[in-house]
């Protein structure tokens, strides 16, 4: 079971997994309405590395990224239900549309995002690239997301 943390913790820890020789993993997102294709994306990721950090976005962070109606699931209770996922070590909420921030503070070893996004406009590629580690993504479970969900609840209980 995870632990939510605020980032200046992560930080020591950050360097006690250095310490240790283990390979941090970092992944961010929403993740509003947890479905199949969020646990399998997170099961993936830490079988990259040895700990998974995700970064997950603030309710106002959110809203800025996909709209006014956004999210379903507080911050809070989103926090929790990851943080409690067997892949997941550790979150964090961060404020910023992007973890820009966060990346820098915690320089990754390897640093995951979903096979939407191409690898060139990875946040934060370049500083985990120059620190040594690398970039890769996941492919989605199709039909899978948290917007096919909430068309279905609406179209079906219109």
């Amino acid at each position: 079971m995870g632990r939510v943390l605020p980032v200046e913790d992560l930080v020591q820890l950050r360097e006690q997994f250095r310490r240790e020789k283990k390979k941090v993993v970092f992944t961010n997102g929403c993740f509003d309405i947890i479905h199949r294709g969020h646990i399998e994306y997170l099961a993936k990721a830490k079988a990259l590395g040895d700990v998974l950090v995700v970064g997950l976005n603030t309710d106002p962070s959110v809203r800025k990224i996909k709209g006014e109606n956004r999210p379903i699931i507080s911050q809070d209770d989103r926090a929790f239900i990851v943080s409690n996922l067997a892949a997941v070590d550790y979150v964090c909420l961060f404020e910023e549309e992007t973890p820009l921030n966060l990346i820098r503070t915690l320089v990754p070893d390897v640093l995951i995002k979903g096979s939407d996004w191409k690898k060139d406009t990875i946040v934060g590629k370049d500083i985990v690239e120059q620190a040594g580690g690398y970039v890769a993504t996941i492919d989605f479970v199709p039909h899978r997301s948290t917007t096919d969900i909430i068309q279905r609840i609406v179209d079906r209980f219109k």
